[in-house]
Protein backbone atom coordinates (compact mmCIF):
# COMPACT_ATOMS: atom_id res chain seq x y z
CA UNK A 1 0.00 0.00 0.00
CA UNK A 2 1.33 3.43 -0.95
CA UNK A 3 2.11 5.95 1.78
CA UNK A 4 -0.08 9.06 1.87
CA UNK A 5 2.74 11.26 0.58
CA UNK A 6 3.19 8.92 -2.39
CA UNK A 7 -0.55 8.97 -3.09
CA UNK A 8 -0.35 12.76 -3.08
CA UNK A 9 2.52 12.71 -5.54
CA UNK A 10 0.67 10.24 -7.76
CA UNK A 11 -2.31 12.58 -7.89
CA UNK A 12 -0.16 15.65 -8.65
CA UNK A 13 1.72 13.88 -11.40
CA UNK A 14 -1.56 12.92 -13.06
CA UNK A 15 -3.18 16.33 -12.57
CA UNK A 16 -0.41 18.96 -12.47
CA UNK A 17 -2.05 20.75 -15.40
CA UNK A 18 -4.90 21.84 -13.09
CA UNK A 19 -2.61 23.83 -10.79
CA UNK A 20 -0.74 27.12 -10.96
CA UNK A 21 1.55 28.91 -8.53
CA UNK A 22 -0.55 31.13 -6.22
CA UNK A 23 2.41 33.53 -5.82
CA UNK A 24 3.35 34.26 -9.45
CA UNK A 25 0.53 32.45 -11.33
CA UNK A 26 2.99 30.50 -13.49
CA UNK A 27 2.72 26.83 -14.46
CA UNK A 28 3.94 24.13 -12.09
CA UNK A 29 5.54 20.69 -12.32
CA UNK A 30 6.15 17.85 -9.85
CA UNK A 31 9.65 17.10 -8.57
CA UNK A 32 10.39 14.72 -5.69
CA UNK A 33 7.20 15.22 -3.64
CA UNK A 34 7.22 18.96 -4.39
CA UNK A 35 5.16 21.18 -6.66
CA UNK A 36 7.53 23.70 -8.26
CA UNK A 37 6.88 26.68 -10.57
CA UNK A 38 9.14 28.31 -13.16
CA UNK A 39 10.06 31.01 -10.62
CA UNK A 40 11.16 28.25 -8.23
CA UNK A 41 8.37 28.78 -5.71
CA UNK A 42 8.08 25.42 -4.00
CA UNK A 43 5.20 23.68 -2.24
CA UNK A 44 6.17 20.47 -0.45
CA UNK A 45 3.80 17.60 0.13
CA UNK A 46 3.28 16.85 3.80
CA UNK A 47 3.69 13.33 5.16
CA UNK A 48 -0.09 13.14 5.00
CA UNK A 49 -0.01 13.82 1.25
CA UNK A 50 -1.52 17.31 1.46
CA UNK A 51 -0.21 20.66 0.20
CA UNK A 52 -0.11 24.00 2.01
CA UNK A 53 -0.48 26.80 -0.56
CA UNK A 54 -0.99 29.65 1.91
CA UNK A 55 1.84 32.18 2.09
CA UNK A 56 0.27 34.07 4.98
CA UNK A 57 -1.48 33.18 8.21
CA UNK A 58 -5.24 32.73 8.00
CA UNK A 59 -7.35 32.31 11.13
CA UNK A 60 -9.89 29.54 11.43
CA UNK A 61 -12.02 29.02 14.53
CA UNK A 62 -12.99 25.51 13.44
CA UNK A 63 -11.40 22.92 15.73
CA UNK A 64 -10.47 19.29 15.26
CA UNK A 65 -13.28 18.41 17.69
CA UNK A 66 -15.85 20.19 15.48
CA UNK A 67 -14.53 18.54 12.32
CA UNK A 68 -14.64 15.06 13.87
CA UNK A 69 -18.23 15.61 15.04
CA UNK A 70 -19.21 16.85 11.57
CA UNK A 71 -17.58 13.79 9.99
CA UNK A 72 -19.62 11.46 12.15
CA UNK A 73 -22.83 13.27 11.19
CA UNK A 74 -22.04 13.11 7.46
CA UNK A 75 -21.00 9.46 7.57
CA UNK A 76 -24.04 8.73 9.75
CA UNK A 77 -26.37 9.76 6.92
CA UNK A 78 -27.50 13.23 7.99
CA UNK A 79 -26.81 14.67 4.53
CA UNK A 80 -27.48 11.63 2.33
CA UNK A 81 -30.41 13.25 0.43
CA UNK A 82 -28.24 16.29 -0.31
CA UNK A 83 -25.36 14.11 -1.54
CA UNK A 84 -27.78 12.31 -3.87
CA UNK A 85 -28.95 15.59 -5.43
CA UNK A 86 -25.37 16.86 -5.85
CA UNK A 87 -24.25 13.62 -7.50
CA UNK A 88 -26.84 14.15 -10.23
CA UNK A 89 -25.55 17.67 -10.98
CA UNK A 90 -21.81 16.95 -11.30
CA UNK A 91 -20.21 17.44 -14.70
CA UNK A 92 -16.79 17.23 -16.35
CA UNK A 93 -13.39 15.95 -15.32
CA UNK A 94 -12.29 18.09 -12.36
CA UNK A 95 -14.31 18.77 -9.20
CA UNK A 96 -13.31 21.41 -6.64
CA UNK A 97 -14.86 21.43 -3.15
CA UNK A 98 -14.55 24.94 -1.69
CA UNK A 99 -14.18 24.86 2.10
CA UNK A 100 -14.04 21.06 2.17
CA UNK A 101 -13.57 20.84 5.95
CA UNK A 102 -12.56 17.31 6.95
CA UNK A 103 -13.31 15.89 3.52
CA UNK A 104 -16.32 13.61 4.01
CA UNK A 105 -18.65 15.39 1.58
CA UNK A 106 -16.11 15.20 -1.23
CA UNK A 107 -15.21 11.58 -0.49
CA UNK A 108 -18.84 10.46 -0.67
CA UNK A 109 -19.51 12.03 -4.07
CA UNK A 110 -19.50 9.70 -7.07
CA UNK A 111 -17.27 11.40 -9.65
CA UNK A 112 -15.02 9.81 -12.24
CA UNK A 113 -12.50 12.63 -12.58
CA UNK A 114 -10.10 14.41 -10.23
CA UNK A 115 -11.57 15.51 -6.90
CA UNK A 116 -9.83 18.35 -5.03
CA UNK A 117 -10.85 19.83 -1.70
CA UNK A 118 -9.36 22.82 0.07
CA UNK A 119 -9.83 24.66 3.34
CA UNK A 120 -7.96 27.25 5.41
CA UNK A 121 -8.25 25.15 8.58
CA UNK A 122 -5.15 23.02 9.16
CA UNK A 123 -7.07 20.56 11.33
CA UNK A 124 -9.62 20.03 8.56
CA UNK A 125 -6.98 19.49 5.87
CA UNK A 126 -5.04 17.09 8.12
CA UNK A 127 -8.16 14.99 8.77
CA UNK A 128 -9.00 15.03 5.06
CA UNK A 129 -5.84 13.07 4.36
CA UNK A 130 -7.68 9.98 5.65
CA UNK A 131 -9.47 10.04 2.29
CA UNK A 132 -6.43 10.39 0.02
CA UNK A 133 -6.44 8.17 -3.04
CA UNK A 134 -5.33 8.38 -6.66
CA UNK A 135 -8.35 10.56 -7.54
CA UNK A 136 -8.84 12.63 -4.36
CA UNK A 137 -6.53 15.35 -3.09
CA UNK A 138 -6.70 17.95 -0.30
CA UNK A 139 -4.83 21.19 0.30
CA UNK A 140 -4.83 24.41 2.31
CA UNK A 141 -5.54 27.39 0.06
CA UNK A 142 -6.92 30.92 -0.03
CA UNK A 143 -10.43 31.34 -1.44
CA UNK A 144 -9.43 34.73 -2.88
CA UNK A 145 -6.32 33.37 -4.65
CA UNK A 146 -6.97 29.83 -5.82
CA UNK A 147 -3.93 27.75 -6.90
CA UNK A 148 -5.66 26.55 -10.06
CA UNK A 149 -5.27 27.54 -13.69
CA UNK A 150 -7.83 29.55 -15.62
CA UNK A 151 -10.69 27.37 -16.92
CA UNK A 152 -9.27 24.24 -15.26
CA UNK A 153 -12.23 23.14 -13.09
CA UNK A 154 -15.46 21.72 -14.50
CA UNK A 155 -17.56 21.74 -11.29
CA UNK A 156 -17.19 23.89 -8.17
CA UNK A 157 -18.96 22.71 -5.03
CA UNK A 158 -19.74 25.34 -2.37
CA UNK A 159 -21.57 23.74 0.58
CA UNK A 160 -22.58 26.14 3.37
CA UNK A 161 -19.31 28.07 2.97
CA UNK A 162 -18.31 31.56 1.69
CA UNK A 163 -17.94 32.28 -2.04
CA UNK A 164 -15.55 34.34 -4.14
CA UNK A 165 -17.29 34.70 -7.48
CA UNK A 166 -14.41 36.41 -9.26
CA UNK A 167 -12.14 33.43 -8.62
CA UNK A 168 -14.94 30.98 -9.40
CA UNK A 169 -15.36 32.60 -12.83
CA UNK A 170 -11.62 32.45 -13.45
CA UNK A 171 -11.10 28.76 -12.71
CA UNK A 172 -14.36 27.36 -14.13
CA UNK A 173 -14.11 25.86 -17.59
CA UNK A 174 -16.44 26.77 -20.44
CA UNK A 175 -19.75 25.08 -19.68
CA UNK A 176 -18.67 24.43 -16.08
CA UNK A 177 -21.09 24.47 -13.15
CA UNK A 178 -21.17 26.06 -9.72
CA UNK A 179 -23.23 24.10 -7.18
CA UNK A 180 -23.88 26.24 -4.11
CA UNK A 181 -25.75 24.98 -1.04
CA UNK A 182 -27.24 27.59 1.30
CA UNK A 183 -29.33 27.23 4.46
CA UNK A 184 -33.04 27.89 4.41
CA UNK A 185 -35.07 29.26 7.31
CA UNK A 186 -35.55 25.99 9.22
CA UNK A 187 -32.01 24.61 8.89
CA UNK A 188 -31.03 23.04 12.27
CA UNK A 189 -34.10 24.70 13.76
CA UNK A 190 -34.32 22.38 16.78
CA UNK A 191 -30.70 23.12 17.67
CA UNK A 192 -31.26 26.87 17.42
CA UNK A 193 -34.29 26.61 19.69
CA UNK A 194 -32.39 24.47 22.21
CA UNK A 195 -29.52 26.98 22.19
CA UNK A 196 -32.01 29.84 22.65
CA UNK A 197 -30.80 31.51 19.46
CA UNK A 198 -32.85 33.37 16.81
CA UNK A 199 -34.72 31.08 14.43
CA UNK A 200 -35.60 33.71 11.84
CA UNK A 201 -33.27 33.67 8.85
CA UNK A 202 -33.40 34.89 5.26
CA UNK A 203 -31.00 33.88 2.50
CA UNK A 204 -32.40 36.42 0.02
CA UNK A 205 -29.22 38.48 -0.21
CA UNK A 206 -27.17 35.35 -0.86
CA UNK A 207 -29.55 34.26 -3.62
CA UNK A 208 -29.49 37.67 -5.27
CA UNK A 209 -25.70 37.78 -5.27
CA UNK A 210 -25.56 34.32 -6.82
CA UNK A 211 -27.92 35.36 -9.62
CA UNK A 212 -25.90 38.53 -10.24
CA UNK A 213 -22.78 36.46 -10.86
CA UNK A 214 -24.02 33.24 -12.46
CA UNK A 215 -26.82 32.20 -14.75
CA UNK A 216 -29.21 30.27 -12.51
CA UNK A 217 -29.91 26.86 -14.04
CA UNK A 218 -31.82 25.22 -11.17
CA UNK A 219 -32.88 26.15 -7.64
CA UNK A 220 -34.17 23.33 -5.45
CA UNK A 221 -35.27 23.46 -1.82
CA UNK A 222 -34.59 20.26 0.09
CA UNK A 223 -36.29 19.82 3.47
CA UNK A 224 -36.44 16.69 5.63
CA UNK A 225 -36.24 15.43 9.21
CA UNK A 226 -33.23 13.35 10.19
CA UNK A 227 -33.86 10.94 13.05
CA UNK A 228 -30.77 10.97 15.24
CA UNK A 229 -29.41 7.62 16.37
CA UNK A 230 -28.41 7.74 20.02
CA UNK A 231 -24.72 7.53 19.16
CA UNK A 232 -24.91 10.71 17.05
CA UNK A 233 -26.84 12.92 19.48
CA UNK A 234 -23.76 14.28 21.28
CA UNK A 235 -22.03 14.98 17.93
CA UNK A 236 -24.91 17.17 16.78
CA UNK A 237 -24.14 19.60 19.59
CA UNK A 238 -20.48 19.89 18.57
CA UNK A 239 -20.67 19.98 14.76
CA UNK A 240 -21.79 23.58 14.38
CA UNK A 241 -20.49 27.06 15.31
CA UNK A 242 -23.92 27.60 16.86
CA UNK A 243 -22.54 26.27 20.15
CA UNK A 244 -19.73 28.81 20.45
CA UNK A 245 -21.79 31.43 22.29
CA UNK A 246 -23.85 29.01 24.38
CA UNK A 247 -23.31 29.12 28.18
CA UNK A 248 -21.83 25.87 29.62
CA UNK A 249 -24.85 25.37 31.91
CA UNK A 250 -27.22 25.38 28.92
CA UNK A 251 -24.97 23.00 26.99
CA UNK A 252 -24.98 20.57 29.90
CA UNK A 253 -28.77 20.76 30.13
CA UNK A 254 -29.14 19.85 26.45
CA UNK A 255 -26.62 17.00 26.75
CA UNK A 256 -28.72 15.51 29.55
CA UNK A 257 -31.85 15.74 27.37
CA UNK A 258 -30.49 15.42 23.82
CA UNK A 259 -32.38 16.16 20.62
CA UNK A 260 -33.77 13.10 18.87
CA UNK A 261 -34.31 14.64 15.43
CA UNK A 262 -33.07 17.60 13.44
CA UNK A 263 -34.44 19.52 10.46
CA UNK A 264 -32.33 19.85 7.32
CA UNK A 265 -33.65 22.73 5.25
CA UNK A 266 -31.36 23.84 2.44
CA UNK A 267 -31.42 25.24 -1.08
CA UNK A 268 -29.26 23.85 -3.86
CA UNK A 269 -28.38 26.40 -6.52
CA UNK A 270 -26.81 25.34 -9.80
CA UNK A 271 -25.32 28.06 -11.96
CA UNK A 272 -23.20 28.33 -15.09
Amino acid sequence: MLKKIDLGQEFLMANAELFQCPICQSAVFVSDHTLVCKQNHRFDLSKKGTLYFLNHTMQSHYSKKLFLARRQMILGGMYDPLISVINQALVGEALLDVGSGEGSFLKRLVFQGAKIGFDIAKDGVALSSDYNDSQTFFCAADLTNLPFKNASISTILNILTPSHYQEFHRVLSNGGKLIKVVPEQDYLRELRVAYQQPTEYSNQLVLEKFKQNFKLVTSERLTYQFELPEVLRPQLLEMSPLEWQVPPRLKEKIKNNPLKQITIDIRILVGE
